[in-house]
């Protein structure tokens, strides 16, 4: 019986594992580098090139320091941070996207109006900025230490493609 069960596991496909914005994994650190691009997949790839590596947490940069990638030896848990992405080895990054927000994505152009916002990791802030103003039609935000110290909104009265960028969240609206 238990051989049975043994090779229907192993037959099944694997699930694969993503990581987690928005969570951290304090502890077990073995490594800290900078990530001068402030893009979470670039830690995800150091780990994967690091045979000690097990998992890893992704900073985004702060008005007083700049993006951080810390590697593991060990898989520590979870703990929900909107600071941070966090992984196991193999699981990659994988942006949330849903119809009103765009994650590690800019509309870059049709720019009518920026002004700084509070930290905000989802960028509610800037998507109900752009809700309340009839002529904005897109929106983006660009966290904390990506364009300036503070959190920047762009309210746009064109819409524009998507285009990957980290530190930055879009949306549409009308």
């Amino acid at each position: 019986m238990l051989i049975v069960v043994l090779a229907v596991l192993w037959a099944a496909p694997a699930v694969p594992a993503f990581a987690q914005a928005n969570f951290d994994r304090p502890g077990s650190d073995y490594a800290r580098t900078p990530v001068p691009s402030g893009d979470p997949a670039l830690c995800a790839l150091q780990c994967e090139r690091d045979r000690r590596c097990r998992a890893w947490s992704f900073n985004y940069p702060t008005g007083s320091e700049g993006a951080v990638c810390w590697l593991k030896n060990a898989v520590p848990p979870r703990v929900e941070n909107s600071c941070c992405v966090s992984g196991v080895r193999g699981a990659g990054v994988v942006e949330p996207r849903n119809r009103s927000i765009e994650v590690e994505t800019d509309r870059m152009g049709g720019d009518y109006r920026s002004i700084d916002v509070p930290f905000d990791a989802k960028g509610a802030t800037c998507k109900a900025a752009c809700e309340a103003d009839n002529r904005c039609r897109a929106w983006t935000y660009a966290r904390p230490g990506y364009l300036g110290k503070a959190a920047r909104c762009f309210l746009k009265d064109h819409i524009k493609p998507p285009r990957r960028k980290p530190g930055f969240i879009s949306g549409v609206v009308r």
